[in-house]
């Protein structure tokens, strides 16, 4: 079943370095990606349909050895996303994730920590992959008031064991984040970029590496020491300057003080917290200023925080709610795993493990650019009556309007305009829908 050509489009722009021989192969890859019960690449063959078209090993070729760049991938499909973008700096999301494996063979595996079989007593590991993903913050007009988080690059990251099971120098999370950073604000150096990242991605190791057109928000310890500028040398004066100046409180002693009481719209609902913000110098990094934030909610069951951004001219409320989009990403997460079959994918050797899994990413976001710009026109939410209050479209619905489109297109395709065709694909839409 091949896709509707409005889609296929946005593929054939993503993969444009391409050969034509490879993006062909990628459009096959990706119809049957969306189709397939479960991401394996023959199971991708099976459900595009593309049996005998070619010998199944180019398939596996496409990412096992054939030549084409999944960064070139994550910049163009950025281009794409361009046109959603306003004028000002380009909101983007920091995070990783854990994709669980099978098989000790499997390139760059290891036990990484996983968040969802953990509880605040007990931390539980999980033999898998761990991907740092750089994405796109974007609200689509259709949906106002939702954010969604489009990723573009990636990069697997190997614990020291893996790293010298497989001769690489072991590299930390922070330091791939700052190479994808620095990777997509030195491509476009014109534009301005603003990266919400928790705090794995918040200390010294991201913030002192900051590309030079690129901002960011973060958390901050409660007890870290921050001090004000360092006072002018005087003239004349003898010794190393000064790189700190005095001593400030830190942010849970600054909630101790007079604090402001005010009303933010965090995370889908209104929260009344205790807020101070002030302008400091963080004891780690004493070269940049930031503008420190320091909260207590007092509704909604959130424990106190502190958080920061290098933009000082931001307001406390501009933080906070724009580190709030920073949930956006989870979202991206949960809509790959159950809807795409992030984890599903059976490579095992280098190059097609580095490749296989983020093209599901890739596809979520090439998913909601369609909706956003062809597939909201088209949408028509299902009749549920126990869910009578759901106003916006979530991913699966998203997912199920294109294969719906997809099928309608393919239909009408073979099929003269009249009351026939209308009566065949009453019952094949309906079916559509109900077994997406």
């Amino acid at each position: 079943m091949p896709l509707v050509s409005s889609f296929v489009l946005l593929v054939q722009q993503m993969g444009a370095s391409m050969t034509a021989p490879s993006l062909a192969t990628l459009v096959t890859v990706v119809t049957g990606w969306l189709y397939a019960g479960r991401r394996t690449v023959t199971g991708m063959i099976v459900a595009a349909g593309a049996i005998g078209q070619k010998h199944h090993s180019a398939y596996h070729r496409l990412f096992a050895s054939a030549r084409w760049s999944l960064d070139a991938l994550g910049l163009a499909l950025f281009r794409i996303v361009s046109s959603l973008l306003a004028d000002g700096p380009v909101s983007l999301t920091l995070d990783d994730t854990l994709a669980r494996k099978r098989g000790l063979k499997v390139y760059g595996a290891g036990m990484h920590h996983d968040p969802l079989a953990s509880s605040r007593k007990l931390a539980v590991t999980s033999w898998g992959h761990s991907w740092v993903v750089l994405a796109v913050r974007v609200e689509l007009a259709c949906i106002p008031g939702r954010f969604f988080s489009l990723p573009i690059l990636f990069r697997l990251y190997l614990n020291k064991k893996a790293s010298a099971r497989w001769r690489l120098v072991h590299r930390s999370r922070p330091e791939l984040a700052v190479e994808l950073l620095e990777k997509l604000c030195g491509s476009l150096p014109e534009r301005r970029f603003h990266v919400y990242a928790d705090s794995t991605y918040g200390g010294q190791s991201v913030l002192k590496h900051l590309p030079a057109n690129c901002d960011m928000t973060s958390r901050l310890p409660l007890d870290a020491r921050l001090h004000k500028a360092p006072t002018p040398r005087r003239s004349g004066t003898a010794g190393r300057p000064r790189k700190r100046g005095e001593r400030l409180p830190t942010p849970r002693q600054l909630l101790q003080g007079r604090a402001t009481h005010v009303t933010v719209a965090i995370y889908g609902r209104q929260d009344r917290v205790r807020l101070v913000e002030c302008v400091a110098r963080w004891y780690n990094v004493p070269d940049r200023p930031l503008k420190v934030v320091a909260v207590e909610p007092l509704t909604g069951g959130r424990p106190t925080q502190a958080f920061y951004s290098t933009c000082i001219e931001d307001t406390a409320e501009e933080v906070l709610t724009g580190y709030s989009g920073r949930w956006s990403i989870e979202e991206t997460f949960l809509g790959s795993k159950q809807h795409l079959g992030f984890e599903e994918p059976q490579a095992w050797s280098r190059r097609a493990v580095l490749r296989t899994a983020p093209m599901a990413m890739l596809l979520y976001s090439l998913v909601v650019l369609w909706f956003a710009s062809d597939g909201h026109v088209l949408y028509r939410p299902p009749r549920r009556p126990w869910n009578l209050k759901k106003a916006r479209p979530s991913f699966a619905d998203m997912v199920a309007t294109l294969k719906r489109e997809s099928l309608r297109e393919e239909v009408c395709a073979h099929l003269p305009p009249g009351r026939m065709r209308e009566n065949l694909l009453a019952p094949l839409l309906q079916a559509a829908q109900a077994a997406a």
